[in-house]
């Protein structure tokens, strides 16, 4: 299996998406630092959200071969700027989370991550286990 990090705002989805993927509970944790669990790395909100951390998050990805950028079906932005994947040398893949939400738009968080860059996008949702399964596949 490839290890991948994962990548997103503050309450994106990270660590519930990496509960499920582990067949673990699924239960709010805040994740305080840079997680290596198995084959996924689950980072802080807070590394993607404030410039001085961000450069920690390009250091990880290099444990990795895939960046999972993750945006929630219910955000009202994206944290992301068109054509990011590029910085990276590796494989980026977009991960919509919590599109089981009622107020969730996972059209528009989609063509976030597509204009991001990412040319492989899954919708997921830790809370129903749709689209966990095809991601899964995707790393063997």
């Amino acid at each position: 299996m490839k290890r991948m990090i994962l990548i997103g705002k503050s309450s994106a989805g990270k660590t519930s998406l990496t509960q499920k993927m582990r067949n673990e509970p699924v239960a709010y944790h805040k994740t305080q630092y840079v997680n290596f669990k198995d084959m996924i790395i689950d980072t802080p909100g807070e590394y993607a959200e404030n410039a001085e951390l961000a450069a920690a998050l390009a250091l990880y990805s290099y444990e990795a071969d895939v960046v999972g950028l993750l945006i929630s079906a219910t955000d009202p932005f994206s944290l992301f700027p068109p054509n990011i994947t590029p910085l990276v040398n590796r494989e980026v893949i977009g991960i919509v989370t919590q599109i089981d939400q009622p107020n969730a738009n996972p059209d528009r968080a989609e063509r976030w991550l597509r204009l991001s860059g990412c040319k492989k996008v899954f919708r997921t949702s830790a809370m129903t286990g749709e689209g966990v399964k095809e991601l899964q596949e995707y790393l063997l």
